[in-house]
């Protein structure tokens, strides 16, 4: 059985501990010391009496994207409910994000949650956190590394299934050919995502890449594109502010082609709500931050750690259009969905 399968049967099984470690993590308030001393102190409801950790969240966010500040509010409701102090740094290049992580070495945190868009610049300094005795985990990009970097946990969407799941959907919706907008070269995850897709889609897929920190140049690429070739009846982003830059290219180029992306955002359920926006994928954003830094929290004082170090905790995907963006547009526009 393959790597994906084993997520796919284990991921209810998964979640359900996980679920039943933040009933466990429910826990009360103050202060304390910063260093703690493994097991410590007993947990009650509330906040967490615990001694004062220090926990480095490092991510590979590009300046604008608002999916990251989704990831980052879970993030910090976990470390108020935990007394956990969060130092938030990000950058979307490998090189820099992996000075980050070495900043959070030198800085002797009690605990470390990085993405792996791009593991293989950022192996060494992971191996050098493990091996100075501070616990990694993983979230939202890496699942296929996290264990051969040494994390102790991960916490994010199988981007490969999440593809198939995609392509299939696109299949139901009658979709012919389709462009995929891959807004960061080198990012393993939106490749898988795009390479899923073509796995189970009908139709002609072809790949379009963008600089994704460079939004007007993101909507006049699409738009060439799509005055180039008017067989595309679908264009699909991998981001929700590139999502809402597409139906805007649509428009520009007197296309007939819908939008359909992974990751939501307040202004996206907006979009769906009005079709201009045939669906979007959830992975759950708010619960990857939230997640991730709890799981520290809970390896500290109580060493436990989810799947075992072995299975991820998958937080997607899910579809929303619109026959449930109701359902989470409430959510979504508080910034927690």
């Amino acid at each position: 059985m393959d790597r994906s399968s084993r997520s796919r049967r284990l991921a209810p099984a998964v979640a359900l501990a996980a679920a039943a470690a933040l009933t466990l993590a429910g826990c009360s308030s103050g202060s304390g010391g910063k260093k703690a001393e493994e097991g410590g102190g007993a947990a009650s409801a509330g906040r967490a009496t615990t001694p004062r950790m220090t926990v480095a969240l490092v991510t590979h966010q590009a300046p604008g994207d608002t999916f990251w500040d989704i990831v980052r509010k879970g993030a910090e409701a976990a470390a108020a409910k935990d007394n956990i102090k969060l130092v938030y740094s990000a950058d979307p290049d490998a090189g820099r994000q992996a000075n980050l992580v070495q900043n959070a070495v030198d800085q002797k945190v009690d605990g470390i949650a990085v993405t792996l868009a791009k593991p293989d610049a950022l192996k060494a300094v992971v191996g050098k956190a493990v091996g100075a005795g501070i616990p990694v985990v993983g979230l939202n990009s890496g699942l296929a590394d996290w264990r051969k970097l040494g994390l102790l946990e991960f916490f994010g969407q199988d981007e490969s299934v999440a593809g198939e799941a995609f392509g299939t959907k696109l299949n139901d919706v009658g979709a012919k050919k389709v462009v995929c907008v891959i807004h960061e070269q080198g990012n393993v995850g939106l490749t898988q995502r795009c390479d899923g897709m073509k796995k189970t889609f009908k139709g002609t897929t072809e790949t379009l890449y963008v600089n994704g920190a460079d939004m007007p140049s993101v909507k006049s690429t699409i738009t060439a594109k799509l005055k180039q070739d008017g067989g595309i009846d679908h264009v699909v982003t991998l981001g929700a502010p590139f999502a809402l830059t597409a139906v805007q290219s649509v428009g520009d180029a007197g296309s007939k082609a819908k939008v359909a992306t992974f990751d939501l955002n307040k202004n996206l359920t907006g979009a769906v709500r009005k079709g201009d926006i045939e669906f979007a994928v959830d992975q759950q954003p708010y619960l990857q931050g939230y997640l991730a830094i709890d799981s520290l929290w809970l390896y500290r004082n109580n060493g436990n750690y989810s799947g075992g170090g072995v299975q991820p905790v998958l937080t997607g995907p899910a579809f929303v259009d619109r026959s449930n963006v109701d359902k989470v547009a409430a959510f979504a526009a508080k910034g927690t969905r």
